[in-house]
């Protein structure tokens, strides 16, 4: 069992960026998970890895524009608290770190666990303004939330914060 309140504590205390305003910190790292637990519940991704992916994918950013190899230092970092501080078995663990690593330079993934790990960053770009575009989600439930302009009918449909 992974105690998500210490990881996420962890993670937050070493964010470099405003914590309350930042457009990739701990409230868009929230809104993925959610967003992530979502989408799992009709995808058959691993809720495990998404929760993780919500944490680490944008944790170690620079700045707020482009940052080149900031999911491959979150993954790092992942990779760091990795038997310390979580444990995930090893074919977990990499699902994961591909999920990281790639999140901003791949379109598609048919992987269930990293293709919604990837649209449920991609369902929070109203964050930054920008519709999300069906065209660009890797699940079909990513394409149906996508398709309707907001995740917010979907809401109700939210599972329970494990």
């Amino acid at each position: 069992m992974i105690d998500f309140h210490a990881v996420w504590e962890c993670v937050t205390g070493q964010y470099v960026g405003d914590i309350v305003y930042s457009v990739h910190g701990p409230s868009h790292w929230r809104r993925v998970e959610q967003n992530g637990l979502l989408l799992a519940s009709r995808t058959g991704a691993d809720p495990i890895v998404v929760r993780l992916f919500a944490l680490f994918h944008d944790s170690c950013r620079s700045n707020e524009g482009t940052d080149d190899g900031h999911g491959a230092r979150g993954a790092a970092y992942a990779t760091k608290l990795r038997g310390s501080l979580y444990d995930l078995d090893d074919a977990s663990f990499a699902v994961l770190e591909e999920a990281c690593i790639w999140h901003t330079d791949r379109d598609f993934s048919d992987h269930p666990t990293i293709g919604t790990c990837w649209d449920a960053d991609r369902l929070d770009l109203g964050r930054v303004g920008m519709i999300p575009n069906p065209n660009f989600m890797s699940t079909t439930f990513g394409k149906e939330i996508a398709h309707c302009g907001s995740i917010q009918p979907f809401h109700g449909m939210l599972p329970e914060s494990p």
